[in-house]
């Protein structure tokens, strides 16, 4: 029993590797509409169920960004065969010193 459980540790990495290859292909099959649109999305995590995620350039202050948001969000779902949260991480321009 306890090598089962050792097996089942040993495949978690693989197991996050594949769920993060299925997230970033999502986000790819979504982006060349966000960039002729002059956007832009960027995964900058995932922490279990939650998906952070950053929309750059004209998305950003895009009046449509909530859609935008759930379009990809149900995309990240269909790979992933199950749940995730979007969560968006606001962007700030950087002060210039």
């Amino acid at each position: 029993m306890f090598v089962e459980h050792e097996n089942q540790f040993a495949t978690a990495p693989a197991q996050e590797d594949h769920r993060r290859q299925l997230i970033e292909a999502a986000i790819e099959e979504i982006r060349p509409n966000l960039r002729r649109d002059g956007g832009d999305c960027v995964l900058l995590g995932i922490e279990g169920r939650n998906v952070m995620v950053r929309l750059t350039g004209a998305c950003m202050f895009c009046k449509l960004s909530g859609a935008t948001l759930e379009g990809i969000q149900s995309r990240i779902v269909e790979k992933l065969g199950e749940f995730v949260r979007l969560v968006p991480v606001p962007g700030g321009v950087k002060a210039a010193h």
